[in-house]
């Protein structure tokens, strides 16, 4: 099977870009790197079938030299994925930028908790291992183990406030999930006293 190395360096770099462009925060670079690694991805198929062969006519043409559809099948089913990629990505931008005015995705506050709580509770048994590992534990060591538990909790008290002022949903689902205008925004910070599931 012969293939051509420009055709595969070409699949290579586009790859190689869009799978970098994924990696970034944006969600418009994310669709971007989407789309041109779905290209990317689509030359390495077509690659895959050799080079180009004798048109598949029912009369005439013999077999070995007929190009295998298959590539081409696989890569007009990944076109058809990626389009649908594409838009849900799109969808997802717009609607970000619509609620946050941007479209870079913020890190997962629950995540983010998570991971702090199980780093607090690590340090925590470091703590209790290392000053209470002897019997004589002088005032001073009684006193730094309590400050550094102080800090500790101060660290998830810190957290927990950073959580609360990052909520600012209205919680309605309506409003919240499946998309309200920024004129229905407007109009309940106008009038705080209205019903933040009516709209208009």
């Amino acid at each position: 099977m012969t293939v051509s190395v420009s055709l595969l360096a070409t699949a290579a770099v586009l790859c190689a870009v869009g799978g970098i462009l994924m990696l970034t925060r944006p969600l418009t670079r994310i669709l971007l790197g989407a789309v041109i690694a779905g290209n990317g991805i689509n030359l390495l198929v077509l690659a895959a079938g050799g080079r180009a062969g004798a048109e598949p006519l029912l009369y005439g043409v013999p077999l070995g030299q007929v190009t295998d559809p298959l590539p081409q099948a696989i890569a007009l089913t990944a076109i058809v994925i990626t389009l649908a990629t594409t838009a849900f990505l799109l969808a997802m931008a717009y609607r970000s930028h619509q609620l946050t005015g941007t479209d870079e995705v913020h890190d997962d506050q629950e995540d983010r908790r998570i991971a702090l709580r199980s780093e607090v509770r690590g340090e925590r048994d470091e703590l209790r291992e290392r000053y209470r590992a002897t019997d004589d534990v002088t005032d001073e060591e009684r006193t730094r183990y309590r400050e550094e538990r102080r800090r500790l909790r101060a660290r998830l008290r810190a957290d927990r406030a950073l959580q609360a002022r990052g909520r600012d949903a209205t919680g309605d689902l309506w409003h919240d999930v499946l998309g309200a205008d920024p004129e229905d925004y407007a109009a309940q910070q106008d009038r705080p006293d209205a019903d933040p599931g009516a709209t208009g």
